[in-house]
């Protein structure tokens, strides 16, 4: 097999009707067509159309799609059973990709079968788009519209910029790039959490050599996705994993780490597109090696979890073909950031409330967001102790990321998104809240020293644009130099279930009107994520975490047998431990279990109720086990 023989991708500059055909024949290991509409949940889909189909009607199925069945995707309130009429329609803009079958051979090419995957919108009775990629673009269109105009409505913002005139520019573009994590091991095989801690306290595997099927599959996922022009800038290990074992077939086993893959930024509905198909790549490489790969945002609990730290940028296409970063300053000794740029932070702290549903939309990666495993965990942003000394404070919700020699390199990352994040949806939302910061910013004509001092306020300190009652930036380290609850007090106390964050949407409705503005996120499309996600939420909590947890009662049970095999701290422990049991677990004719009545709850749909229940379940639980291994230490 040669990869020099292959098709990887079609670019927009290639997607006319001669070029495809043209392109396809001289690839017949291309078999099929497929397209990747992406629902609010996050879904895509993926089909096989065989390739004369597409000979067949290129131009039709370039402007009508096909059909799916509008009803199995995630589109609440929007598609019925009784209304599910849903086409899915190519995205002529953004690159198509191969997707090939590496366990499938062509016998007429030798090569893999592949599928060209063409991105999609998703629109429901032939006039109204729906779905994920649609609320991205409209948020760049009305990102890109309205910069433009408020730059030109307030020209005093180019004496900080590097732009001479408003009419040299020729285009804003949104650049947007993503850090993907995600744990890889053997099939079947438990975590030992205990090992797993330690080296992650140690520090032993961050940046560590990868070897054996570990380091063969990454190297692997890094060459091909390079084939497809994604321009790979680093594989590496990251904090999490332990030493994989030689066994006695003279394989590795026991292989569990955490490893991370960057690649270059790209416009934002590119970089959510090579999301999906950076994962596809990489779960069908290492699988080809027999190992296992999760994009979970927190797959073993008590150690790192997997992130997607997501960077924002926007840049300016000049006239004469150069590119201008929008949010550095003219001067980087003297200013972090131009208006636009102090602007754009503030608008995501202030909204950031109506931006977590998005990001964080599950029980999974709720869970990721506690202290020490370097997750964000409350709403605080960081631009570095002084414009002459940049600093990467890790610690933080958004932080910013300059470089003095590349004014094209400043840009913020949002460091709370995971792999199970909708990009799509964090990327709109993102840009959403900061075009509000930037709109209030320019319109008050803020220089940046203003717009500093505000965003370095003081809590019950008034300040323009941001809330009195909190503060919103901090160069310390936000998990070892505040307690929880200076930390609450300081930067807000953050939603502790799904149910919680998405009460935000209620609890802010000046806030839910940055998300709605020129219908980028009508009412209607709102409503659906909402209700999808709190069934997302209930369901998986009724019928995955509560059995998952009983699961975990039954295995702890008493292990010392007869007298002298315990010590009176072994009956104290275990006594412990039977009360916890019962209470989570153990229905009476006088009392209900935890389990039972968070079910109950659920039924009633009294969420606040099953909420307030899941938050004393988790801590229950974790009191459960950290109890039962200190027991199980202390036997012979």
């Amino acid at each position: 097999m040669s990869f020099n023989d292959m098709l990887f991708t079609i670019k927009p500059n290639q997607n006319k009707l001669q070029d495809v055909l043209d392109l396809l024949k001289k690839h017949p290991e291309v078999k099929f067509i497929s397209l990747n509409g992406v629902d609010l949940g996050g879904n895509n889909t993926d089909e096989r159309i065989p390739v004369n189909c597409f000979f067949e009607d290129f131009n039709n199925f370039i402007e009508n799609g096909i059909q799916t069945d509008g009803s199995s995707v995630v589109l609440p309130k929007i598609v019925e059973l009784n209304d599910a009429k849903v086409d899915l329609i190519p995205d002529t803009s953004v690159n198509w990709y191969v997707d090939y079958n590496y366990n499938h051979f062509s016998e007429d090419t030798g090569l893999p079968v592949g599928t060209l995957r063409i991105p999609a919108y998703l629109v429901h009775n032939d006039k109204n788009p729906v779905g994920s990629r649609v609320i991205l673009k409209n948020a760049i269109d009305t990102f890109t519209n309205e910069l433009s105009d408020l730059i030109k409505r307030n020209p005093y913002v180019l004496n900080y910029m590097e732009i001479d005139s408003v009419d040299d520019i020729d285009e804003i573009i949104l650049t947007s790039a993503t850090e993907l994590e995600f744990w890889v091991k053997t099939p079947d095989d438990v975590a030992d959490v205990e090992q797993l801690s330690t080296s992650q306290v140690l520090k032993e595997q961050y940046w560590k050599r990868t070897i054996g099927p570990v380091r063969t599959a990454l190297e692997q996922s890094i060459l091909i996705l390079d084939k497809y022009g994604l321009e790979i800038e680093m594989g590496h290990k990251e904090v999490g994993g332990v030493k994989a074992k030689l066994g006695n077939s003279g394989g590795f086993d026991h292989v569990m780490e955490q490893l991370e893959i960057d690649w270059k930024y790209s416009t934002a509905m590119q970089t959510a597109d090579n999301v999906i198909h950076v994962k596809d790549v990489i779960r069908d490489v290492f699988d080809l090696h027999g190992l296992e790969v999760t994009f979970m945002a927190k797959p073993v609990e008590g150690v790192a979890g997997n992130g997607q730290h997501t960077h924002l940028g926007v840049s300016a296409r000049m006239k004469n073909g150069e590119y201008k970063n929008l949010f550095s300053p003219k001067d980087f000794k003297k200013y972090y950031l131009n208006p636009i740029g102090f602007g754009a932070i503030m608008g995501i702290l202030k909204n950031y409330e109506v931006i977590n549903p998005f990001v964080s939309s599950g029980n999974d990666a709720l869970n990721r967001l506690k202290p020490g495993f370097e997750a964000p965990v409350c709403i605080v942003g960081s631009i570095g102790h002084s414009p002459e000394v940049p600093s990467r404070n890790r610690t933080v919700l958004v932080g910013l990321v300059r470089d003095a020699s590349n004014s094209l390199a400043t840009r913020f990352e949002l460091r709370s998104p995971n792999p199970k994040s909708n990009t799509f949806l964090v990327l709109a939302t993102a840009y959403l809240a900061m075009l509000d910061g930037i709109k209030a910013a320019l319109q008050a004509g803020k220089t940046p020293e203003e717009l500093e001092a505000a965003f370095s306020k003081r809590p019950d300190e008034e300040a323009f644009y941001l809330p009195k009652d909190r503060a919103y930036r901090s160069e310390k380290n936000v998990f070892d130099e505040y307690t929880k609850e200076e930390r609450d007090r300081l930067f807000g106390k953050p939603p502790a279930t799904v149910w919680e964050n998405i009460l935000g949407f209620e609890k802010y409705p000046e806030k839910v009107k940055v998300l709605t503005c020129d219908n980028v996120l009508s009412e209607k499309i709102l409503g659906s994520y909402e209700e999808a996600i709190m069934t997302q939420w209930a369901t998986e909590l009724y019928n995955r975490i509560i059995p998952n947890n009983m699961e975990v009662v039954r295995e702890c049970v008493k292990l010392h047998k007869t007298d002298d095999e315990r010590t009176d701290l072994d009956v104290v422990s275990w006594e412990k431990i039977k009360e916890l049991r019962h209470f989570l677990m153990k229905d009476s004719l006088s009392r209900k279990s935890l389990f039972t009545r968070i079910k109950d709850a659920l039924n009633a749909k009294d969420y606040n109720t099953a909420s307030e229940l899941q938050i004393i379940m988790r801590e229950k639980m974790t009191e459960l086990v950290e109890t039962f291994i200190e027991y199980r230490k202390n036997l012979f």
